[in-house]
């Protein structure tokens, strides 16, 4: 698993594997969880091409019919809870295979004669799943069941998964044995020397240098976050009417890229947050980057602990915020802090507290 904030290159990495797995012949299932979207809809729809891709090959044809046939069942069986699955197979389903309607069990036997089909071609599957933190909790136990059962009966049957931080906490809490069966690397900010090697190397591939100055004031604007540091090395470069590129050019383009992301990746965001949890994060912002402890935040905001912790977890359920340790809370988007004192500046949001 790959975990980190938003901005870090979760999925940048996430791609660049998938890619290199896709040359390497492996079946890969390119997956982004939205919310309020179930796994069964979002799954059924990319097992189908799959296995009928499965199905050309003369050594799986027949085990990855069969399992179409369970695909099939477990659409068919599981419709009725899951409401939103609207894919539809031409194929008939085999009674008793992945049909019984409970997710945890259907997923498992599914996988089961997927693992099957891909070792009877001496291929695998992957799942190369994106915001995995939006999986619900009971569906995510159920994926995660799945995947364990596959790996004990040594079927190619696999997971590449990236999210926010909590995904680690939310993949333990839905089954504890979640740590032992999947690595989790924490994906964060390069360090100040690939940071400027990001923006310099390219630079002079093209034949332009940048001065010293220049660089540092990038590396510290973006704080190395990769994401980052593509939004100002654009903006500089389309900023600077030649070589070298200046401080002066760097002072330009950072007024544009802020003003950018504040319009963009920083406002899709905050318009998708109530009132309340906007003031929620307002009074985080105002204690600087974090992580803070809630009683803090409760103090800026003259409130019971108690009385925030609803508010604390929409905020944590929507993706915002996260908690690196008990009682500890943190935006998931770098410099969020800023972005908030920018677009509810002033103490007018404290008199609606």
């Amino acid at each position: 698993m790959l975990v980190g904030l938003r901005g870090v290159g979760k999925t940048v990495l996430l791609n660049l594997i998938r890619e290199q797995a896709e040359a390497s012949g492996i079946y890969v299932l390119s997956i982004e969880a939205p919310e309020n979207q179930s796994l069964p809809s979002i799954l059924a729809p990319r097992l189908y091409t799959a296995l009928l891709k499965l199905s050309r090959r003369r050594a799986a044809k027949e085990l990855a019919q069969r399992a179409l046939r369970g695909l099939a069942g477990f659409v068919k069986a599981l419709k009725v809870t899951y409401r939103d699955i609207e894919v539809g197979l031409d194929v008939s389903p085999e009674p008793g295979l992945a049909d019984n309607g409970n997710l945890e069990s259907d997923l498992q036997e599914l996988f089961e004669a997927i693992g099957a089909a891909a070792r009877a071609d001496a291929t695998c599957v992957v799942f190369f799943f994106d915001e995995l933190q939006y999986v619900p909790e009971d569906q995510l136990e159920a994926l995660i069941m799945a995947l364990h059962r596959v790996s004990q009966r040594q079927l190619p049957v696999t997971m590449l998964g990236a999210g926010l931080p909590q995904v680690r906490g939310r993949m333990g809490k839905a089954k504890s044995y979640a740590e032992r069966l999947f690595d989790f690397s924490e994906i964060g900010p390069l360090s100040p020397e690939d940071a400027r090697l990001a923006i310099e190397k390219p630079a002079r591939e093209e034949g332009v240098e940048i001065e010293p100055f220049a660089l540092d004031e990038i590396v510290s604007n973006t704080r190395c976050y990769p994401y980052f540091l593509q939004e100002w090395g654009k903006n500089v470069w389309d900023v600077a009417k030649g070589s070298p590129i200046t401080v002066s050019d760097v002072e330009i383009a950072t007024r544009q890229v802020i003003a950018a992301l504040d319009q963009s990746f920083f406002r899709v965001r905050f318009d998708r947050l109530s009132p309340t949890e906007k003031r929620y994060l307002r009074a985080m912002a105002d204690l600087g980057a974090g992580p803070h402890r809630s009683g803090d935040i409760a103090q800026q905001l003259n409130r019971l602990v108690t009385s925030l912790a609803p508010i604390r977890s929409q905020l944590i359920n929507k993706g915002m915020i996260w908690s690196p340790s008990h009682g500890d809370t943190a935006f998931t988007v770098p410099m969020f802090d800023e972005f908030m004192r920018r677009i509810m500046p002033g103490d007018e949001w404290l008199s609606s507290a």
